[in-house]
């Protein structure tokens, strides 16, 4: 694993992805997740920016993906809690469900060779695609390295 690679790709895509309201992501979570490797390796987070996680947030939604079952529960990150609205070939969005802001908030969640990343937005469906973007932006780096 290039992990420095990995670390200098998150810094400069974060930089400019997440953050301020100009910026398509609120937050962002970058896990190590090999899903066809030993069942000893446990997913770690790599990288996290706007958001910060604890391990038991983690593992849960770690067992959300394992267990494949997108369509029929939902997951929590933070105090939200998320249920998948869209459902693709490496990634799924999703829409959370106890927000209070007017225009919502939602989740995009891809899957690479070696990582999850999830990224949180505010807003709409036109946010939602400006987010999906920026989220395969950074995918597709880390795919040139196959990670």
């Amino acid at each position: 694993m290039d992990w420095g690679f990995v670390h200098k790709t998150w810094e400069k895509w974060a930089l400019l992805n997440i953050g301020s309201t100009d910026k398509p992501l609120k937050a962002a979570l970058l896990i190590n997740y090999e899903p066809s490797g030993p069942s000893r390796l446990l997913s770690t987070i790599a990288e996290q920016e706007g958001i910060k996680v604890n391990p038991i947030e983690l593992s849960q939604f770690i067992d959300f993906i394992k267990h494949n079952k997108l369509q029929t529960e939902s997951f929590i990150i933070g105090p939200n809690q998320y249920m998948v609205t869209s459902i693709h070939e490496n990634w799924f969005s999703a829409r959370c469900l106890n927000t209070s802001k007017p225009a919502g908030e939602g989740a995009i969640v891809m899957q690479t060779a070696a990582f999850l990343l999830l990224a949180l937005y505010d807003g709409s469906i036109g946010v939602a695609s400006c987010a999906v973007m920026a989220v395969d932006q950074f995918a597709w780096q880390l795919g040139r390295r196959n990670l």
